[in-house]
């Protein structure tokens, strides 16, 4: 059974994203990022799109060959259930299948150096000539769902009244506005997100354990 709900955006990502880590954005996006590292450089996160099924094999690499360059490299993951011979078991899945993502103030070395990495295709941008890190609202809810350490969006639980998703524990909880529908049977929750400069529906993991009518 689905349910549709009405989805929020705005400043409620950045409200609680406030309180953590952020990643400021390049000055100037119309330009593309262009900030040569050093004095003014500013700290950005930047989405690089790799082969299907070997971002994680990419991430390492990056972190081996431009470790001097580069704040962080991670795959953002999420915890969803799946059912295998009769069980339920969480497992982990790649929240952006194709995509990884790059912190760094130093992006044309960046982007010099991952021209030697076989695997790497692009580094997302406006046009073929510009580069741009994720806006202020793109890495506030990246920030606000999953864990800093290990980049994991886990699962929630929640409820049905009537019908209203009330989420009870888990990264989903007080944001139930974000969600536009849920599968129950499949235990997920579809958030519509702007992300990479388009709205983009984005699966993380919701097990509704009641409902009431």
């Amino acid at each position: 059974m689905n349910t549709s709900l009405t989805v929020g955006r705005g400043s409620r990502w950045r409200s609680l994203a406030a309180n953590r880590r952020q990643v400021r954005p390049c000055p100037s996006r119309n330009n593309g990022c262009q900030a040569p590292p050093g004095k003014g450089a500013q700290m950005a996160l930047y989405v690089i799109q790799v082969i299907g099924g070997k971002e994680q094999h990419v991430c390492d690499l990056v972190k081996r060959q431009l470790n001097d360059m580069i704040e962080d490299c991670f795959v953002p993951r999420r915890e969803v259930m799946r059912r295998a011979e009769g069980q339920w078991t969480t497992i982990r899945e790649t929240l952006f299948p194709g995509y990884l993502f790059v912190e760094t103030k130093e992006i044309q070395h960046v982007m010099e150096r991952l021209a030697h990495i076989p695997a790497f295709t692009r580094l997302l941008g406006v046009g073929d000539e510009k580069v741009i890190p994720l806006s202020q609202d793109e890495v506030a809810w990246l920030t606000a769902l999953m864990k800093p350490l290990d980049k994991v969006v886990e699962m929630s639980t929640g409820v049905i009244e009537g019908d209203q998703v009330i989420v009870t524990d888990g990264p989903l909880r007080g944001y139930e506005a974000l969600i536009s529908k849920i599968d129950r049977h499949k235990r997920l929750a579809f958030l519509d997100m702007r992300m990479f400069g388009r709205t983009k529906t984005i699966k993380v993991g919701l097990e509704i354990v009641r409902k009431h009518a």
